[in-house]
């Protein structure tokens, strides 16, 4: 005897996803894979680079602390600028027709600036430290002022350039010149002895590429390093550095070699345990759910709530409207009868004063749990009453 053939309902409904979709899902799974080995592996390059790659004032930067707009600015007004990140290169390039430019000459020693200075007839530096102001023998450091000055000094080339707001004063040294600022503490100090002129700003602010358009900024900039037809712009570096010893530390040096291995087998073990351990969804499946709910659950949870909250008032608010309802339909009435309505019709079918029924229908509410339990009894025995008076007599045989 053969067995029956299965109905509809007793044959799954699930099906088997079509092999080109799982491969489909593998490939995308690899390429997310493939995209975050290759986003952590480039953070981890850029977090490890050393901080003078493209730093402050940096000619070739277009970060907002960089210097590139003051560069493209110099060029459009007929001065070339090169820049070197060599300072044997930039002590090359130099001769009697351009103006050696810098930041602060941190990883430099004394000697080997005096050295790149040689050469130079005119040397700016954009930025300093109370370190190189005592090389330069050129100042001292002043208390800081951010107001708007002029250029309040004889040097023609400051004769245009309106107001700025100095980040930074110095005190100048006997023989030097400030500008924009007071005889005691000036924004841009000046030394033209010795044959050469040697020039100090503060500008990480005023000539980054975030400020260089504010106020006088750019003016001054071009002041300082219009001069001459060539500008040769050196940038310090620790990879160019002449400081004898231990260089100082970063990111990449101060991290063990084994980091970046382990991190990325992290990652290839969290992304095998998601595939391994995921759930997957496969489609759809029609099933019969038990929809049905019995009033009498319904009733006992709402009355474990009203209970569990003490509130006696919203309890014989819900008796009352369901009695007012059951009896209004009973006595032939609207389900959204008054209940005073109710309590009349009740009153004329059982013959008894109206008054009694109004309060019991229509009055106020108990506010506490005797009283509620003696108005559902008196509610219970209504609604009795009421059906009774419905109940049809048999005659005797």
């Amino acid at each position: 005897m053969t067995a029956p053939a299965p109905t509809d309902e007793q044959r799954s409904t699930a099906e088997r996803a079509p092999r080109g979709r799982r491969l489909r899902t593998l490939l995308g799974w690899g390429i997310v894979v493939v995209l975050v080995l290759g986003g952590v592996f480039v953070a981890i390059q850029v977090a490890a680079r050393m901080p003078s790659d493209r730093g402050a004032l940096d000619p070739e930067s277009v970060g907002d602390s960089g210097a590139m707009a003051l560069a493209q600015i110099l060029d459009d007004q007929g001065v070339e600028v090169t820049v070197h990140r060599s300072r044997a290169e930039a002590r090359a390039a130099l001769d009697d027709g351009a103006t050696l430019v810098m930041t602060n000459p941190y990883t430099l020693t004394d000697e080997g600036l005096e050295e790149l200075m040689a050469p130079a007839d005119r040397v700016v530096f954009l930025s300093t430290s109370t370190h190189l102001l005592n090389v330069l023998r050129i100042g001292d450091n002043a208390a800081s002022d951010a107001s708007p000055v002029d250029a309040q000094c004889a040097a023609p080339e400051f004769a245009r350039v309106g107001t700025i707001r100095p980040e930074r004063l110095f005190t100048p040294a006997d023989g030097v010149e400030g500008c924009f600022g007071t005889d005691e503490a000036a924004a841009v100090l000046i030394d033209e002895s010795d044959g050469a002129t040697r020039v100090v700003v503060e500008g990480a602010r005023l000539f980054s590429n975030s400020s260089l358009r504010e106020e006088g900024n750019a003016a001054l900039a071009l002041a300082l390093l219009g001069q001459t037809d060539r500008v040769v712009w050196y940038v310090p570096s620790f990879g160019d550095s002449d400081i004898e010893g231990e260089m100082p530390d970063t990111l990449g040096s101060l991290t063990p070699g084994w980091v970046t291995p382990a991190i990325l087998l992290l990652m290839v073990a969290g992304v095998s345990v998601a595939l391994w351990r995921g759930r997957r969804f496969g489609p759809l499946v029609s099933e019969t759910l038990p929809v049905t709910v019995r009033a009498s659950e319904t009733m006992h949870g709402r009355a474990r709530l009203t209970a569990k909250a003490g509130d006696a008032t919203h309890a014989a608010e819900a008796i009352r409207d369901g009695s007012t309802r059951r009896l209004a339909r009973r006595l032939g009435l609207a389900v959204n009868a008054r209940p005073e309505e109710v309590a009349d019709a009740a009153a004329d079918r059982l013959r008894i004063p109206r008054g009694s029924l109004h309060d019991l229908i229509a009055g106020p509410l108990p506010g506490d749990d005797p009283t509620l339990i003696e108005m559902a009894r008196r509610l219970q025995e209504l609604e009795r009453a009421v059906d009774t008076s419905f109940t049809p007599i048999r005659k005797a045989d």
